[in-house]
């Protein structure tokens, strides 16, 4: 059964936020205002996508500046000062705490204490250890950590680089909503807490070879991906459903076999020579406690209710069972085939809000899918607001029980924090199933396309819907026009 779609538009035209979304064309009063009619894009140098690429890099630099306190100082002189300052990262203390000072071989060598091994994924520890190994030597232990994390900042700042292109290059006519993760103020807050930006980027570029119809290339970064950080095997699960509904099983099946075959071709040597150290992140994970920034941490403070990690585990697992049951409900009864964006926004967004632990630096995860899912500036804002105060609020919190006076935010003012967390991204996942039930809100499909980061699904015909989406004709509503769109010609 086919699509519902309308006449798409020339391949190489380009989207102008500033002439689309209110709040776009407001911001730009700060750099001279909307884009005139008769404006060359991409004439020059600087085309849309170098133009994002730039903003990243300019953003991720301010981030290293709003470290700045605790690089000099606050890392190295107690706890405390680097909550209140807001300025933690894992890097320079792992530098030293996980071996790496020592000159360790991360799963290899013992590191003793609470956590025998490197608790990270094979990818992530073979990063770390690059560093380490870029890292220069020296006598003081404190000259060495600074110098680790700029190592790392490097390295990252690179990933920054690789997320944002990749990301404005997904959908080929809205290059400009990469300026959404390039602006990002929980990108730029949050990029150096720790080394999540490598698996961002790399599933970052998988999407993108997805949409250029190379699932098999999709599915060896997906599985590089899932080498650095776990969460991004749970887009197969979109990929599962969409391809369900469109009948491309081959192109799952490359996706499959892709992500097998890298993953192992990463995994498989340290699995077999130090399986000890290998399986460290694992049992590290079922094993951990409910920790800061989850709704198991709320329920627990707030009621008084110790929840063991075997209980969460379960409860995590079963809500998530749930989420993808009612993903598939969206993917075979929505009038239109969800975008892949959009389910991979949701899988995502449900695994951070049912996970045992909420890290600051997790909200990376969503960026990317979140501006490719809804790409409109004020709802983004919004979830990016919540997200900031919650950056905030956990290292207050963090100050408030680290230190003896109790300064900072206490435990009521946390709860809130997480609270909000959670509102903000419920608001946004709320708005993707909107767009997903009503396809005539949706901001991408109003000039005319069909999913622009789908690939193989882009344009594709139904081979399996129920309910509603059996009977798009007496049911389905038909798209609205939407607002004007002009188009520029790029050049890249």
């Amino acid at each position: 059964m086919p699509s519902l779609q309308k006449t798409s538009p020339p391949q190489d035209a380009v989207v102008r936020p500033t002439r689309t979304d209110d709040v776009a064309a407001k911001g730009s009063e700060l750099i001279g205002g909307p884009i005139g009619r008769r404006a060359l894009l991409g004439s020059g140098q600087l085309t849309p996508v170098r133009v994002v690429a730039l903003v990243a890099l300019g953003m991720f630099a301010l981030g290293m500046v709003q470290k700045l306190p605790c690089y000099n100082w606050a890392w190295f002189r107690g706890s405390t000062s680097q909550y209140t300052h807001a300025c933690y990262s894992d890097i320079p203390h792992l530098f030293s705490g996980r071996g790496f000072a020592d000159g360790l071989v991360p799963y290899f060598d013992r590191i003793g204490g609470d956590i025998p091994f490197l608790e990270y994924p094979v990818l992530t520890g073979l990063f770390m250890q690059v560093a380490a190994w870029l890292t220069p030597g020296g006598a003081d232990l404190t000259e060495r950590q600074q110098a680790y994390w700029l190592v790392n900042a490097g390295l990252l700042m690179v990933c920054t680089a690789v997320l944002a292109v990749c990301v404005a290059r997904t959908h080929r006519r809205r290059p400009w909503d990469g300026l959404l993760v390039a602006l990002a103020p929980a990108l730029a807050l949050t990029a150096t807490i720790n080394w999540d930006l490598l698996a961002v980027a790399l599933t970052a570029a998988a999407l993108l070879l997805w949409s250029r119809s190379r699932p098999l290339g999709f599915g060896v970064l997906l599985g590089l991906a899932t080498a650095a950080k776990f969460y991004p095997i749970l887009l197969l699960v979109p990929v599962f459903l969409l391809c369900w509904r469109a009948a491309k099983w081959r192109a799952f099946g490359a996706a499959v076999l892709g992500g097998a075959g890298s993953w192992l071709v990463v995994n498989l040597p340290v699995m077999l020579l130090a399986p000890e150290g290998w399986k460290q992140f694992y049992v590290f994970s079922t094993e951990r406690n409910v920790d800061f920034g989850s709704v198991w941490l709320f329920i627990s403070q707030t009621t008084g209710a110790v929840i063991r990690p075997g209980t969460a585990n379960y409860w995590a697992l079963f809500l998530m069972i749930l989420a993808a049951l009612g993903l598939a409900y969206l993917a075979f009864t929505a009038p239109r085939r969800p975008r892949l964006a959009q389910l991979a926004f949701l899988i995502v967004a449900a695994f951070v809000l049912t996970n045992k632990v909420y890290s600051p630096q997790y909200v990376l995860w969503l960026i990317p899918l979140a501006v490719l899912a809804r790409p409109r500036w004020r709802d983004f804002l919004v979830w990016q607001g919540c997200e900031v105060m919650y950056f905030l609020a956990i290292w207050l919190y963090l100050a408030y029980t680290s230190s003896g006076n109790k300064q900072g935010l206490p435990t009521d003012g946390y709860q809130f924090a997480i609270v909000l967390h959670v509102l903000g991204t419920l608001y946004l996942c709320a708005l993707v199933v909107r767009d997903i039930l009503v396809p005539d809100r949706d901001g991408v499909r109003r000039d005319g396309s069909d999913d622009p980061s789908g690939g193989v699904l882009d344009g594709a015909e139904d081979a399996f819907v129920l309910g509603r989406a059996a009977h798009p004709a007496r049911h389905a509503a038909p798209l609205a026009e939407g607002p004007r769109v002009e188009w520029g010609l790029p050049r890249e």
